[in-house]
């Protein structure tokens, strides 16, 4: 069951480690011809800084075809575009995706009602992959 985590953010936790569950979202985008522009590795990049965190990864996506006309229509929304899925492992062991709703980027950028459902993909992907 997803939860908020802050405003306009929403957390599933997964059943997987954060490697596997990246693994899974990154297999389900590719599964359906979603880019996949870049995976951050919070955590790797922390080690090599010389400091220790929890596992922790974005994994950043989308559809141009998708995402393009949300921009024409709300181009400040190219700051939170493309869509972004964070997986993290807390200090209790516990797995997590997290992510912006399509409500809160709507409302921070004026987007069209009509334009929503490319912007909840997240959501739905997240939860997927938790699973």
């Amino acid at each position: 069951m997803a939860a908020a985590l802050g405003t306009g953010m929403m957390r599933v936790e997964s059943e997987h480690s954060v490697d596997a569950t990246v693994e899974r979202l990154q297999g389900m985008l590719a599964a359906k011809r979603v880019t996949v522009f870049a995976v951050v590795d919070h955590s790797g990049e922390a080690a090599k800084a010389g400091l220790t965190m929890p596992a922790t990864k974005l994994v950043i996506f989308g559809n141009p075809a998708a995402g393009t006309p949300v921009m024409l229509a709300a181009p400040s929304i190219a700051i939170d575009l493309p869509l972004k899925i964070l997986v993290w492992e807390d200090g209790e062991g516990s797995v997590w995706l997290g992510w912006n709703t399509a409500e809160y980027l709507q409302e921070r950028h004026g987007v069209p009602e009509a334009l929503l459902p490319a912007l909840g993909a997240a959501e739905m992907l997240a939860k997927q992959a938790a699973a």
